[in-house]
């Protein structure tokens, strides 16, 4: 590749569009963007409005390529405030309301008149001519091109039935076809607001602090380190963390959660949210770009995008169906007249009339408008699906596997229990415990950390050196030279042979749902440590939700020993325990789980567990607010740290697969009731286009039910 090729393919911009009507209109565009020169590759996403160019084309370029449908291309980080006309004071929408008077004359002209006088074609012409000249622009253009989509049916249809001398159902096809792109047109608006109202979230500026100087800036000009000024009742503009003050935070726009959260110095907080209280001062950690409200508009954004499966099948389905439809109108118009002596004008009538209602708009939007509807549905309620696969996935899930720590208990674990064994005492077991732990990123360790902190234990009387973990078993070092281990019962059992009373007691200790660690040397133990994870108020409510609602297993995937894990299991009501599991072997138990149901979700942190959450057939993360792996690695994050999220997005997910069915099934049978009404001849013309117009808004208002689904 040349230079000069490589620059070109490297130059990547992206546009937001207004005045994206409908599928036909974005896929003919997207070809004629492809058709510059200059530009290498074109991805454009209908849901979100958005194109991506990859190469150089200038914006008049681009907007001489919409120029059919009269779209309007703006860079995206270009501010303009969108003008929100009234639905009644559009062009298009006035031009409608004028062919329908005009039509309303026509008939008042029939009665009065008679349908053969000049005066009756004339006024049915002009109702015609002024509903459906931008229809006959795009339609005879592509004619001219062998480009056969919905307008070129239309165009063909109508001028058809002007040449047949049917003036008043021309008329009224064209007022029908015109009020549906309109009805169209609203509806896909209604759908996108999910993400307009995103994107409006957060200020677009803040008050800082440079020094001493407090200044008004745009949030694209603040710098990492600037300090934010919030006062009561301001919405936040960054993402960042407290360093001075305290304050609730409402944190509804990101995580979903209505009950505000208390944040002091050290908590971080994110663009977007509302500080109810207290005045704070916040040091700002990521750029407008980075924040956590700006990947998650980014991810619906191309969640949107992601043809689903039943979309892959609808785009694949309307290439041949389009062709097909074509063909069948013209053997209906030719063959009867030809073989068996029928009226011409009878046969092209009803040839038009398989045209009209043959068009695949509400096939084709069927299911598109389904997924936009649920993600952004989803975002608003703090549920991050990040794809429309997903989303139909989630909808037929049998089985859901859930990680322990953090996401069926607090992930905040207590020591409750301390036993020091053969003349040591406790605070030497708690010391040795803690020198080794402070290494340690497992979470009880910081159980350890906590608990000796509060005992008044010091670092300067214990210093552990050549720490190392002990992948899923414990970790062992160097303390004050002597070389100690900590961790699991099965660990020491690898060593040394436990005591009969060492047994009794960690036995005694894991069936109260207690997870149990030795310290100890290779040759003797000092004792032992219990710590118990508390496990979340909401888990045994969340489990009986999902068994309500038809998930037929619920299984704890946890590292902690058996007897612990059947205690934790029986508080919450999961219908069965997998103990003793190394990563691996969690691994190992979603593949089994996918090979015996099918269809198997992991819910965990998204920090731990990875390669579970990835070999799941959909990966559900909690807590994934200010959490980047969680984001990436799942293929849901709930937001909030809540596992409520989980029963309402398996019900939209099952909600929004159904719609899509019912959307694909009842476009395909009024289509094919209709096409049947031909062969006695009772389809008009008029019948045939509000059929389509009727499928249409029918699929389309269907779809936003889904913006009613609630918690």
């Amino acid at each position: 590749m040349s230079i000069l090729g490589k620059a070109i393919e490297n130059n990547k911009e992206i546009y937001r569009l207004q005045g994206l009507s409908c599928t036909n209109c974005a896929a003919k565009f997207e070809r004629n963007v492809r058709e510059i020169e200059t530009v290498n590759d074109v991805q454009l996403n209908f849901g979100a409005s958005k194109l991506t160019v990859i190469g150089e084309a200038t914006v008049e370029q681009l907007e001489k390529a919409g120029a059919f449908d009269g779209i309007k291309v703006l860079p995206e980080n270009q501010k303009v405030p969108e003008i929100k006309i009234p639905f009644w004071k559009k062009a298009e929408n006035r031009t409608t309301m004028a062919s329908l008077i005009f039509l309303l004359f026509g008939y008042i002209s029939i009665y009065s008149l008679g349908e053969e006088h000049l005066a009756t074609i004339l006024i049915f012409a002009l109702a015609i001519l002024i509903g459906g000249y931008n229809l006959f622009i795009v339609g005879l253009r592509n004619l001219t091109k062998l480009q056969f989509d919905m307008k070129t049916l239309m165009t063909i249809a109508i001028i058809g039935a002007a040449i047949i001398g049917e003036w008043s159902e021309g008329a009224v096809v064209v007022f029908l076809f015109a009020l549906s792109e309109a009805l169209e047109s609203y509806s896909m608006d209604k759908a996108r607001e999910s993400i307009r109202s995103l994107m409006d979230i957060a200020p677009k500026t803040a008050l800082i602090r440079r020094g001493q100087q407090e200044l008004e800036l745009a949030v694209e000009d603040i710098e990492l380190g600037d300090t934010l000024i919030i006062k009561p009742g301001q919405k936040l503009a960054m993402d960042g963390e407290v360093i001075k003050g305290q304050s609730s935070i409402n944190q509804a726009a990101i995580t979903g959660e209505s009950i505000p959260v208390l944040k002091t110095i050290g908590d971080e907080v994110f663009a977007g949210t509302l500080n109810e209280e207290g005045s704070l001062e916040v040091r700002v950690t990521k750029r407008v770009r980075d924040t956590t409200l700006a990947k998650i508009i980014h991810l619906v954004e191309e969640a949107q995008a992601e043809r689903a499966p039943s979309q892959a099948f609808v785009d694949k389905f309307a290439k041949y169906y389009t062709p097909a439809i074509m063909l069948i109108a013209l053997l209906i118009a030719i063959i009867p007249p030809i073989f068996i002596g029928g009226d011409w004008s009878e046969w092209i009538y009803r040839g038009l009339a398989v045209l009209v209602v043959g068009c695949p708009c509400a096939l084709v939007i069927s299911t598109p408008v389904a997924i936009v509807t649920a993600i952004g549905n989803a975002a608003k309620k703090g549920v991050l699906i990040k794809g429309g696969i997903h989303l139909e996935e989630a909808g037929r899930l049998k089985v859901i596997a859930f990680d322990k720590t953090g996401t069926l208990t607090k992930g905040t674990p207590e020591v409750t229990n301390m036993k020091a064994i053969d003349g040591h005492d406790t605070n030497e077991l708690l010391a040795i415990a803690m020198a080794i732990e402070k290494f340690s990123q497992h979470p009880l360790a910081s159980a350890i950390i906590r608990k000796a902190e509060e005992a008044g234990i010091s670092l300067n009387d214990y210093r552990a050196d050549d720490f190392h973990s002990i992948t899923g078993k414990g970790a062992k070092a160097f303390v004050n030279g002597q070389k100690y281990y900590i961790g699991s019962p099965k660990l020491f059992e690898e060593m040394t042979p436990l005591s009969s009373f060492v047994h009794e007691e960690v036995n005694t200790l894991q069936i109260q749902g207690k997870t149990v660690m030795l310290v100890g040397t290779t040759e003797e133990i000092i004792g032992l440590i219990a710590v118990a994870d508390q496990v979340r108020e909401s888990s045994s409510e969340v489990i009986q939700k999902l068994q309500a609602i038809g998930i037929q297993k619920t299984i704890m995937l946890t590292g902690d020993n058996e007897a612990t894990g059947q205690a934790i299991a029986k508080q919450v009501g999961v219908s069965e325990v997998k103990a003793e599991l190394l990563p691996q072997d969690k691994l190992a138990a979603i593949k089994s789980l996918r090979k015996q149901y099918g269809k198997v979700a992991m819910v965990g942190d998204g920090i731990n567990d990875a390669p579970a959450l990835a070999t799941a057939t959909v990966g559900i993360a909690m807590g994934g607010a200010g959490t980047d792996t969680a984001i990436e690695t799942a293929d849901i994050a709930l937001m909030a740290d809540d596992l409520n999220k989980l029963p309402y997005t398996i019900q939209l997910s099952r909600r929004a697969l159904r719609i899509i069915k019912e959307n694909i099934i009842f476009a395909l049978g009024l289509k094919l009731l209709a096409l049947i009404l031909i062969v006695p001849g009772w389809l008009t013309l008029w019948m045939a286009i509000f059929a389509d117009m009727g499928a249409t808004l029918i699929v389309v208002f269907n779809s936003l039910r889904l913006l009613k689904v609630k918690e």
